[in-house]
């Protein structure tokens, strides 16, 4: 009854607003998601689709603990870890921890990330090491675009670099590369505008050599993050592929049904019975001793 009050769609109109965690926890958004369609969790039982669909509408940092949505849903805290449970061996939801960059002390936090679209094993694993963006890369056309803007308008502030449509198409890539390397418009401008020589008898020339020999250095590459996956049945750390399906191996062992220890071969089964039979007809043929009367 609690799936029929509850609707993937929407909330009650009462509902209160759902609480935020403190600064740092909460839910957070896996990257490269698929866009929100009406299906997203067609696949999950209701009850576990309409958890799902619900966590999925909660902002980054939204309060996903289990004592949190059980204030918020019509399902107790027991059913709610039954299900995040198994969102987690479904794909949509990994929690583990993940260490802050940028800090003196090492410290490491508990995340809870959330993802729309499913994912195996091999994802998460990568998503740990810092294989998956956690923001797409800037598309080369943009780029393109903001540095042939740059390079059209240089005109304004220095008009001895005034440049034509094939210059600025020409020189756009260098000046996409400065910014690659972190420059902002202001830093390049500097580097073309400044101690300019007079007169200056070729602009597209003078920039190109500009541009050239100021280059910046490459900026330095991020460092990955440190994360590492928790079961979803008892918590204890692990690496991704100790996890399949979020579990570890002591709980798969658990929830296994005990199997009977295999039986011996039949021909050990044979001469076994073999073996009672012959003492059984031994004992049979000898007869008691007679007791001698006093």
């Amino acid at each position: 009854m609690a799936d029929a009050q509850l609707s993937a769609a929407s909330l009650p109109a009462h509902a209160s607003p759902h609480p935020v965690a403190n600064p740092g926890y909460g839910k957070r958004s896996a990257p490269d998601q698929h866009r929100r369609t009406a299906h997203d969790f067609a696949h999950l039982p209701p009850r576990e689709a309409a958890i799902a669909a619900y966590i999925d509408r909660l902002a980054d940092g939204a309060d996903i603990s289990v004592k949190t949505l059980a204030k918020q849903l019509p399902y107790g805290q027991c059913a709610l870890r039954t299900a995040l449970n198994r969102l987690q061996q479904a794909g949509h939801l990994q929690r583990g921890r993940e260490r802050l960059p940028g800090t003196e002390n090492v410290r490491w936090i508990t995340r809870s990330w959330f993802s729309r679209t499913a994912r195996g094993d091999d994802w998460w694993a990568a998503f740990t090491r810092g294989d998956v963006p956690e923001e797409p890369p800037d598309r080369p056309r943009r780029t393109r675009s903001r540095a042939h803007i740059l390079l059209a308008a240089l005109g304004r502030t220095a008009p001895a670099l005034s440049l034509s449509q094939a210059d600025c198409a020409a020189l756009a890539p260098l000046v996409a590369e400065w910014f690659t390397r972190g420059a902002t418009e202001e830093v390049v401008l500097h580097a073309l505008t400044s101690g300019l020589p007079t007169p200056v008898h070729h602009p597209a020339a003078l920039v190109r050599r500009r541009l050239t020999d100021k280059l910046p250095p490459e900026r330095p590459a991020p460092r990955p993050p440190r994360r590492f996956l928790e079961c979803a049945e008892c918590g204890v750390p692990g690496r991704p592929e100790a996890l399949p399906g979020g579990v570890c191996s002591g709980c798969r062992s658990e929830r296994a049904p005990a199997h009977p220890s295999a039986l011996p071969p039949a021909p050990v089964i044979h001469a076994r019975a073999a073996e009672i039979r012959a003492a059984m007809s031994l004992k049979r043929q000898e007869k008691p001793q007679e007791r001698t009367p006093v």
